[in-house]
């Protein structure tokens, strides 16, 4: 609010929402004040409706386009108390279930005191024709629940706190989420909540609690090792952790050492000293390093003892598949057939898939059951693809879901009851974290061979730990590195340039042939204009490949060059507005019918059908991507469908999906796609590294498009940094295999 404008009150009834955002809660309404005038208001009014009163404290603006309207600052927010206003609040929607004719039988029946008999006496609603006992029952809960919705709303709200925390704190926690709040302000920065810690600092110190309060210093240390889990970290040398949070709320690092000690002594901080640190763990990081440390390392040290002919079996897989495996292809084989556990490793073009099938093919003739299991959901289609059996995602394998408190992740298969196999292979291995390596390792039956197929120059995976690199690095492991391209690959330029990107070397970025291009770019609008030209006409008109068969990647989220404006100029090319297609605004986005959009957080719970019906499930995880069918407005519904998998999303869980006409480089790891436009502009340092770039150029299968500037390409080459990723499995793994460290 500008200062310089006078805060005046305006009281009023509202009669219709013109504009609300889910996401935020800013509306713009047409309200009756107490003087009969139709006036418009602007504000962060969540869940409004018609027939509702409010007391507002603002003042009166000018808009260039709108005219004059109100500007809310703060806002109390009062329910209608005559039979008239109450009719206006329950026929403008505010009660799903309830339209015009049922409130106005509502109503009719209980006048002034319907919204008492709503909240306190739902079983005298069944007396009204229409209205059976279990709807009465519905439409009480869905009054009740937006009670306590709003009061809460209103309490966040006036702290000048987000309005979308107060959404996520209901869904969690529902009625006791305000109470919640003021016990434990900090359970805003919890991960499922998504407030920062500064947000929630903040409503602890409006209540009163002390800055040197023992629970806002636990929730600060608490918070540093969740923030730094979210980095990639396992563990945080004590030190570090005592350091930074000091500089995190300003109390000195003894007073946080101390908390620190008492969070150790209750069991809410995991200590121990290992490879030189006095390490910090999260509990259930702890737990998962040590157990995969544990279950790897056994594998590692277990041989079979098979008194197979291995030349003889070796050449009927020949005859079977009609391939003449190398002698690197042979000698991997071998190791597969003799030990438990076993990593290969390469680059684009090495052998990879060729090894992937040829191990399958082993353990077929074997007798042996194979799992084959990836990360994410477009690997593990790729993966299907690319051997004819059927993969699933690691979530999928282990049936994962959320817990009855509807934010902890459990897996049905655990070490009681395992998956049904002889053998795994885990392919996309860089990208495992290690809470599911672990939950992985510990659903596997004890005997059960386990195969890592990976690229461990890629980057690492986007959750804690450096899984993969680290069982490479320890020496512990039996590994195949697979390092000669096939001849089939040789002429390929994304495989050659990214080889020599890999080794640090600059390709020629303006040799334009073959299946590499370079379009230089210097300015971000011309950058965003030749990517949208090249995705919806020169690339489906001259090299017939169709819009879904393309994808853009680029580093940045922000900016004129990241992925939220770049999908707003593609779904203006690709997927415009037409008086067929219905369309849902939330926030910043509007989806439209069409959209190729993409989850963007697991959700064990979504449930899915397929197109015909017969086949039900649930759980749509991080990265799938799918096609927007159907906006419901009636329902407040959309339906995506991931790959014959139909979802269905209320409009409150819009927070969950973004377009992915674009899409960074860290969400496009572990899929492969035909064509790949790569948007190369100066942008953070942090962002423009040599994995980042080798990762980007090694998801096209069969053309990739730099559109930018050589220079940053160069740059980003020479910016060489191995990821220092604070966890001890590579230390573990050595001292249980008895190697020196």
């Amino acid at each position: 609010m500008d200062q310089e404008l006078e805060l005046t009150e305006l009281t009023g009834t509202v009669n219709t929402i013109i504009y609300k955002n889910e996401e935020n809660g800013y509306t713009v309404l047409r309200m009756t004040d107490e003087n009969g005038e139709v006036v418009t208001v602007v504000g962060c009014f969540p869940f409004a409706s018609a027939g509702e009163s409010l007391v507002l404290s603002g003042a009166w603006t000018t808009h260039p386009v709108h005219g004059r309207q109100f500007k809310a600052e703060f806002s109390q927010r009062l329910l209608p108390t005559t039979a008239n206003a109450i009719f206006g609040f329950l026929s403008g929607g505010a009660i799903k279930g309830v339209g015009p004719a049922t409130a106005a039988m509502i109503v009719g029946e209980f006048g002034d005191q319907t919204l008492e008999v709503l909240e306190n006496e739902p079983d005298k609603l069944s007396r009204i024709r229409g209205i059976s006992a279990s709807k009465a029952q519905q439409i009480s809960k869905s009054f009740r629940q937006q009670l306590g919705m709003r009061r809460l709303m209103d309490f966040v709200c006036s702290f000048g706190l987000r309005p979308i925390l107060a959404m996520r704190m209901y869904k969690f926690y529902g009625d006791s989420a305000l109470e919640l709040l003021h016990s434990n302000p900090y359970v805003l920065a919890a991960d499922h909540i998504g407030g920062s810690f500064r947000e929630a600092d903040y409503l602890a110190n409006e209540l009163g609690m002390d800055l040197n309060s023992p629970v806002r210093i636990e929730a600060a240390i608490l918070f540093e090792l969740a923030h730094n889990a979210g980095n990639g970290h396992c563990f945080i040398p004590r030190e570090k952790l005592a350091a930074v949070t000091s500089e995190l709320i300003g109390v000195p690092a003894e007073a946080v050492d101390e908390s620190t000690k008492e969070l150790i002594a209750s069991g809410r901080i995991s200590f121990e000293e290992i490879a030189g640190c006095r390490a910090c763990y999260l509990p259930s990081l702890y737990e998962a390093e040590v157990k995969t440390a544990k279950r790897l390392s056994r594998m590692a040290k277990r041989r079979f003892d098979d008194e197979t002919e291995l030349s003889s079996l070796i050449e009927r897989l020949e005859k079977q598949t009609g391939l003449h495996y190398a002698p690197l292809q042979r000698e991997t084989l071998a190791l597969a057939l003799q030990n438990q556990l076993l990593v290969i490793t390469g680059g684009p073009g090495t052998g990879k898939t060729t090894s992937i099938r040829a191990i399958l093919a082993l353990f077929d003739s074997l007798g042996l059951k194979t799992l084959l299991t990836a990360p994410t959901g477009r690997a593990a289609k790729r993966m299907t693809e690319l051997t004819g059996c059927e993969a699933a995602t690691i979530h999928r394998l282990l049936e994962a879901k959320f817990a009855e408190d509807g934010e902890t992740v459990v897996f049905a298969k655990t070490e009681r009851d395992v998956l049904d196999c002889d053998a795994v292979i885990l392919d996309e291995s860089s990208m495992v974290d290690i809470t599911l390596m672990s939950a992985l390792l510990e659903a596997m039956p004890p005997d059960a061979r386990l195969i890592m197929v990976g690229d461990a120059d890629q980057l690492p995976s986007v959750g804690p730990g450096d899984v993969f690199s680290a069982i490479i690095r320890s020496g512990a492991v039996k590994t195949v590195r697979l390092t000669e391209i096939f001849r089939q690959k040789a002429d390929s330029r994304i495989v050659r340039n990214a080889h020599m990107i890999n080794r640090g070397e600059h390709p020629n970025l303006s040799e334009n042939t073959g299946d590499f291009f370079r379009l230089r770019r210097l300015q971000a609008a011309g950058t965003v204009e030749t990517v949208t030209e090249l995705c919806a006409v020169r690339l489906p008109g001259r090299m017939h490949i169709p819009p879904e068969d393309i994808q853009v990647l680029t580093p940045n989220r922000r900016g004129e060059l990241g992925t939220a404006n770049l999908n707003k100029q593609l779904q203006a090319a690709l997927n415009p507005p037409a008086p067929e297609k219905k369309e849902k605004a939330f926030g910043d986005v509007v989806f439209r019918e069409g959209d190729r959009v993409m989850q963007i957080r697991n959700n064990y719970d979504l449930l899915w059908k397929n197109k015909e019906g017969t086949a039900y499930g649930s759980g749509i995880f991080n990265g799938d991507i799918g096609k927007l069918l159907q906006i419901d407005p009636e329902n407040e519904t959309l339906t995506v469908d991931y790959d014959g998998h139909l979802a269905t999303y209320s409009f409150d869980m819009l927070l969950e999906l973004e377009h992915a006409w674009a899409m960074t480089v860290h969400k496009a790891q572990g899929s492969e796609y035909r064509a790949v436009v790569l948007v190369l502009n100066p942008a953070s340092q942090l962002l423009l590294t040599r994995s980042v770039l080798y990762t980007a150029v090694t998801r096209a299968k069969e053309l990739l498009i730099l559109v930018g500037d050589d220079e940053t390409a160069y740059a980003m080459i020479d910016q060489y940094r191995a990821t220092r990723r604070y966890n001890a499995l590579r230390v573990r793994l050595r001292k249980a295999c008895g190697i020196d460290a």
